[in-house]
């Protein structure tokens, strides 16, 4: 029943509406993740990325850093093997076009995210997919975004955070020999501390942990390539002629490729399923397109720069043979190509680097699962506690669990996430084309950072408290306003 949910989702109907989305946006918008590329970097580079309001709300940076804590997570180092191992080295070119693509969708999802959010008493964000359905399309489709939040509590508040402490507990176990429960303990000990804090602290741990983690990752993959340099030509015309069915022996043909490389580039991307956007309307940012660059910026790390250093440290090696595949699968299968480049501690290092991956992943999902149930239930403390408890126990159980029902339950209510936040931003499709034109105009005047006023758009009905400008804002707002006729 799963492998047919799976069959029909991920072989038709998402292949369909993440294409068709992902290259539809990318036209609408002129190819906003390209023209904005520099802007990406120049966004992160200045004050404003790092900036607080006087509520404290998260910054630009620690929405971004906390994005790619939940996008960089197992599916970087064990999805990237799996989808080698089962759609030949072509599935990672499918991988860089759904990263590409996915670019465009996340900037709209989240851009919309950062449009419709709502202000907490507590001093913080709340947004989503659940929260632009509802605002965005009407309380008529209450029921979608109602079924949009248990789907995500189901998906990433228990599934991917059972199927991350599995990853954690096996590594460790393969590397060090560490039993599984011990793994499980100590993981859950680790998470119930920070959880408990709430959503800033979860984004202060994140704001050290992911660029440390990340930059680790891909200098070691670095070193690899450098270390065999010239054999990287033929790495990347193996990948791309896989990718076309060109090398008959490899994999499972085009077709897996195609299917491996959208499937596991989604899981690991999450452009498109609406997760993202639950962290990107958390920050305080001028403008709703701010954010929707900083996070087209947090797929393009995940897909082109830390799958392709897990893809070409396993591809580089003498572990996985085109013709024949390779005898180890998953995080065996990388921490094994590691090895057989650096010694065996290049083992050591993938089952940290994984436990890093994994735990900042297990917060974020945590986060997900959080604003899931803050959908129906807001100041219901003893609800959310309750749901903390579970989480720490979810990592005890999951690493100690066989988890491959788990995973096909997954793959399929992560597919069904996708479908339902796809629909919904099609039918925002030209809100979100509003909104760039708006940051588009303001920047076509000379202005480097556009300012949105709520106040010009009365007809979606925004919340005025979650956009209330710093003083300097609105003052700067209010001088180009005067300005205006004159031009």
């Amino acid at each position: 029943m799963l492998d047919m949910l799976n069959e029909l989702l991920w072989g038709k109907v998402l292949l369909v509406l993440l294409v068709g989305v992902g290259i539809g946006f990318t036209v609408a918008s002129r190819f906003v993740q390209f023209r904005y590329f520099g802007q990406m970097f120049r966004i992160l580079g200045s004050g404003q990325a790092f900036k607080r309001n006087k509520h404290g709300h998260l910054s630009s940076f620690q929405a971004l850093v906390l994005s790619v804590a939940g996008r960089v997570g197992g599916g970087n180092i064990a999805g990237v093997a799996v989808a080698i191992t089962l759609g030949g080295p072509g599935a990672i070119f499918w991988m860089w076009l759904v990263g590409l693509m996915g670019m465009a969708t996340s900037f709209l999802e989240c851009t919309l995210a950062q449009t419709y959010k709502e202000a907490e008493g507590d001093g913080t964000y709340r947004g989503g997919p659940a929260y632009y359905i509802v605002k965005g399309l009407g309380k008529q489709w209450r029921w979608l975004a109602a079924f949009y939040s248990v789907l995500l509590l189901l998906t990433f508040g228990f599934a991917f955070t059972a199927l991350q402490s599995y990853a954690v507990a096996t590594s460790f176990g393969d590397a060090f020999g560490v039993p599984v429960l011990y793994s499980g303990i100590a993981l859950a000990m680790l998470v119930g501390l920070i959880i408990f804090g709430g959503i800033k602290r979860i984004a202060r741990i994140s704001e050290f942990l992911v660029p440390f983690m990340a930059v680790s990752y891909i200098a070691i993959a670095l070193l690899v390539i450098v270390m065999n340099i010239g054999e990287i030509p033929g790495v990347i015309m193996l990948i791309v002629k896989s990718a076309f069915g060109l090398e008959p022996l490899i994999g499972g043909g085009i077709g897996a490729a195609i299917m491996m490389g959208l499937k596991r580039g989604l899981f690991s991307n999450e452009a498109g399923l609406g997760s993202a956007p639950n962290v990107a309307a958390v920050a305080y940012v001028p403008h709703p397109a701010n954010q929707g660059i900083v996070q087209a910026f947090s797929v393009f790390i995940d897909t082109v720069i830390i799958c392709s250093a897990t893809a070409f440290l396993i591809l580089l090696s003498g572990v996985y043979d085109p013709a024949a595949g390779a005898g180890v699968e998953g995080i065996a299968l990388t921490q094994a190509a590691l090895a057989d480049h650096v010694g065996e501690w290049g083992r050591t290092f993938v089952s940290l680097a994984l436990l890093l991956f994994a735990f900042s992943t297990i917060l974020y999902n945590y986060y997900l699962g959080e604003n899931s149930l803050n959908f129906f239930s807001r100041d219901n403390q003893n609800l959310f506690n309750a749901f903390r408890v579970a989480i720490v126990l979810l990592v005890c159980w999951g690493a100690t669990t066989d988890l491959g029902t788990v995973f096909g339950f997954a793959d399929v209510t992560m597919g069904l996430l996708a479908v339902v936040n796809l629909v919904a931003l099609i039918l925002l499709f030209k809100c979100g084309l509003r909104i760039l034109n708006d940051y588009d105009s303001q920047r076509r005047q000379g202005i480097k950072q556009p300012i949105f006023d709520a106040n010009q758009h009365p007809d979606l009905e925004l919340d005025p408290k979650a956009w209330e400008l710093e003083p300097e804002e609105a003052e700067a707002l209010k001088q180009r306003l005067e300005s205006a006729p004159a031009k």
